[in-house]
């Protein structure tokens, strides 16, 4: 089956939404190849396109003839060539970051925009040249740099709005292609030089290995696809463990820690969860370690801190010194919040009288469901008041007791079952109220609010 052919029914397996009738494709062009195959292609399975190219003045009079090269590309399939020149070094230097990494930036903010702005009226995708050659060298890179399995299943064929259609390609096939049809087009001396990691790998230590395996090549693209079939059910996996695990607590994130102390394969879960919140692969075992340090212990990333708080993890931001949601389970006696002390006590309700103190709240046990959460009073609150038959909004209660702005700000509320029980220190929920057919009562204390 001639290249042609084969890209046609990769197309039909990986993107058969888009059709020659119903999109229209950038095309990121070097002028190299690669890419120049990647046109020919195209333009041959009937696609409408437009061509962009990048000068990243890096390679003097190089640059030059690569956009001049490109621009020329225009008359030979009578398509739009659209070019972009960058200052890199200069942007590079500007943000502390190398020049590839500064190069990668400047060209795909420019694709997105034109993306968006450009062609935002039209089905239109992005095309990048990378076959499975370069695969396999992202594949190795990651591997030796160090990375999850993610890293291992190579470069994805469709990421968002960039398309791969090359990726089942070997260079050798892409090279023989270009001689076939007749095909210009220029090299980047750069490519030649080992100073770059992938290019090391490419010139370096692929090689080696064919002289030990004949078939290395063809071996690794395998594994690739096998890796990326195994990440499908790792990521079901670890979604089936957080649906387990996570509970969403406002803004912070609450872990049980003898059910995380349970879950296996520990540390990989661990990982998994805490990466999301700027956490390092390290910090995983600091994380396991957490599970049996004194109540109050943490670590922290740039952005979040993982705070033990008695029988839970708590991930929370650093905007604040605390956790602001405290998790309540039955039996404890004693929660420390940052107003004072909460005192739970459980009576007997045939003996219990009613005390008038704004510091005491006396629920009926049998309407209470555990674990309680205390946290503070956030916008759209709302609870019934006692002696009311409907709800009301917090905001409309703190006005009705004339409470002043600072105040309102320091409430804090007491949840059970998702529902707010008590307006810590000025009003409990109707719906938990004694009543004469309660049993038993649970009571909470304040002690030292301020």
């Amino acid at each position: 089956m001639s290249l042609l052919d084969q890209f046609k029914a990769n197309w039909q397996k990986h993107f058969n939404q888009l059709s020659i009738n119903n999109c229209h494709l950038l095309l990121a062009v070097s002028g190299g190849i690669d890419s120049i195959v990647l046109v020919d292609l195209v333009s041959k399975s009937g696609f409408d396109f437009t061509i962009a190219h990048c000068n990243f003045q890096l390679r003097e009079e190089e640059s030059t003839r690569d956009e001049n090269f490109v621009r020329s590309l225009a008359g030979k399939y009578g398509k739009e060539v659209l070019v972009k020149q960058f200052d890199t070094a200069s942007f590079a230097n500007k943000n502390k970051t190398s020049i590839q990494e500064a190069a990668r930036k400047l060209r795909y903010d420019w694709f997105n925009e034109l993306l968006n702005s450009t062609f935002k009226t039209q089905h239109s995708k992005l095309l990048t040249a990378h076959h499975a050659d370069d695969n396999i060298e992202t594949v190795l890179f990651n591997f030796f740099r160090g990375t999850g399995i993610s890293g291992l299943h190579g470069i994805l064929p469709k990421q968002g709005n960039i398309i791969r259609s090359l990726l089942f390609a070997k260079k050798e096939a892409i090279v023989a292609y270009a001689k076939e049809n007749n095909l210009s087009w220029v090299e980047d001396s750069s490519n030649a030089s080992d100073k770059y990691s992938r290019n090391y790998i490419r010139h370096q230590v692929i090689p080696m290995m064919k002289t030990i395996f004949s078939s290395v090549e063809d071996n690794l693209l395998n594994n690739i696809e096998r890796m990326g079939e195994a990440e499908q059910l790792y990521n079901q996996a670890i979604q089936l463990h957080k649906s387990k695990l996570l509970e969403q607590k406002g803004n912070e994130t609450h872990i049980p820690v003898l059910k995380l102390r349970q879950a296996v394969p520990l540390q990989t879960i661990v990982w998994e969860i805490i990466k999301d919140f700027g956490f390092t692969a390290h910090q995983a075992n600091e994380v396991i370690k957490l599970l049996d340090a004194e109540n109050g212990s943490f670590i922290q990333s740039s952005t979040h801190r993982i705070i033990l708080n008695r029988k839970w993890l708590i991930i929370a931001t650093l905007q604040g010194d605390e956790a602001k949601h405290i998790v309540i389970d039955a039996g404890e006696k004693n929660v420390a919040f940052e107003k004072g002390e909460l005192i739970f006590e459980s009576l007997e309700g045939s003996s219990y009288k009613v005390q008038d103190s704004a510091s005491i709240a006396a629920f009926d046990a049998g309407a209470i469901s555990f674990p309680l959460l205390l946290r503070k009073a956030k916008t759209g609150d709302y609870f019934y008041p006692l002696g009311m038959p409907k709800k009301k909004k917090l905001s409309k209660f703190f006005i009705d007791q004339k409470l002043s702005k600072t105040t309102k700000e320091n409430v804090w509320v007491l949840e059970s079952n998702k529902k707010i029980i008590w307006v810590i220190g000025l009003r409990i929920d109707d719906r938990v109220k004694i009543k004469p057919s309660t049993k038993n009562i649970l009571r909470v204390i304040i002690d030292k609010i301020t």
